[in-house]
């Protein structure tokens, strides 16, 4: 974790038990409320953690309400917790400009990844989108540096705020709705890979599209050939990329509002796609039983796995779709296969795939096996920061 050598005032002191204190020392910035000793602090304060004989293991954010009560910001004393969220600002967004190609938009900040607990910022063009999530970002200090800071990086035309009212609910915070915070723009055009996008701050999922996929789409032109299908294809985003190397691409969603996009994306680009509005499981059933037949298929679904519990049910739901998706494809096709399940691990989802493989009756070999776009940065010892597996197979 980055230091921070200033010198701390009076802050409340929370003492963590031997598994939380070890859990900190080996690298990870979280403690449960389980592990707290002493749980004596105001609603997002920041706080000196000890562990039990009162050795110092730094400073962190404190929820009174969240089963994650602590989460670190820094292993020094903090003087001035507002200037230490602007100062990791800058360091974030000099972190993307070091790796980020061939975009306007992409993650800003990425929460724990970029030692900012709670508070994830993306760029849509001259649109900032924004989450707050813990009590400790939605102080009143910490929303006019976070907001002050972003202003003076970006100059953007717009700020949105996305509200998880469910996140909101567990941190005890007020009520607030989603929309603009900052500036009069909420609408904007952005660019990803020489692909145009519409975007809309009020609307779609997440904090509007799905950004973390951006490097998957642009690996996945380069083999995708033939006829391909795009199953849970949202916006449009595989879809779209598929166009540039397939002679014919079906787009497959539950939602239309997101299928109207879709279709507006693709007149932007000057491409030809088929929407089709369905149920992904009973489309790929109907499609597989006619012998229906596709040179690349794309799977991009929701996370099935919300928690640990939903785990055996998510695994069954992501063969199932693998499975139907092998036995449509021909000779020598490309399958792209992915879970945004942090909850179903690497392994896990891997040998899903082998099982799906096998009572298909086809050969898959694994071309690559990719993540999340590197604006969304992986923590080495908060393994919660990745989440996101893409797979791609070509299937004899």
């Amino acid at each position: 974790m980055p230091k921070n050598s200033s010198h701390t005032p009076e802050h409340p002191s929370i003492r963590v038990s031997r598994r939380g204190a070890n859990r900190l020392r080996e690298g990870h910035v979280w403690v449960y409320r389980s592990d707290l000793l002493d749980d004596k602090a105001a609603p997002g304060a920041l706080v000196r953690v000890t562990d039990e004989r009162g050795k110092p293991l730094g400073m962190a954010l404190y929820s009174s309400s969240s089963q994650i009560a602590i989460r670190m910001i820094s292993s020094n004393p903090v003087h001035d917790l507002a200037a230490l969220l602007r100062r990791r600002i800058a360091d974030a967004v000099s972190y993307r400009e070091k790796l980020v190609r061939n975009t306007d938009s992409y993650r800003v900040i990425f929460s724990e990844a970029d030692f900012l607990p709670g508070l994830i910022v993306d760029r849509y063009n001259d649109i900032l989108s924004l989450q707050i999530l813990t009590q400790a970002m939605d102080s009143e200090d910490a929303r006019h540096a976070i907001l002050s800071e972003v202003v003076e990086q970006f100059h953007p035309a717009g700020i949105a705020e996305r509200v998880d009212a469910r996140v909101r609910e567990l941190e005890s915070l007020p009520p607030r709705n989603s929309g603009l915070i900052e500036g009069e723009k909420s609408r904007t055009t952005i660019n990803m890979n020489g692909l145009r996008f519409h975007y809309d701050a009020a609307e779609g999922q997440k904090t509007g599209a799905f950004l973390d996929q951006r490097e998957n789409y642009a690996a996945t032109m380069g083999y995708a050939h033939g006829e391909a299908l795009d199953v849970f294809c949202y916006q449009g985003g595989f879809a779209l990329h598929l166009a540039n190397s397939c002679s014919r691409v079906t787009g497959v969603d539950s939602s239309r509002p997101a299928l109207e996009i879709a279709d507006q994306n693709a007149t932007l680009n000057g491409r030809d796609i088929e929407w089709i509005e369905a149920n992904a499981f009973d489309l790929l059933k109907d499609y597989a039983s006619a012998g229906r037949q596709y040179d690349t298929i794309v799977l991009d679904p929701p996370a099935f796995a919300k928690s640990k519990r939903n785990l055996e049910t998510a695994l069954r739901g992501y063969k199932e779709l693998n499975l139907r998706a092998m036995k449509m494809l021909r000779p020598g096709g490309v399958l792209v296969t992915c879970s945004c399940s942090y909850h179903v691990s690497e392994a896990e989802f891997l040998a899903m795939i082998a099982g799906a493989a096998a009572d298909s009756h086809r050969q898959a070999r694994i071309i690559e096996k990719r993540g999340q776009a590197m604006d969304h940065p992986i923590l080495a010892t908060v393994p919660e920061t990745a989440y996101l597996k893409c797979v791609i197979l070509t299937v004899s």
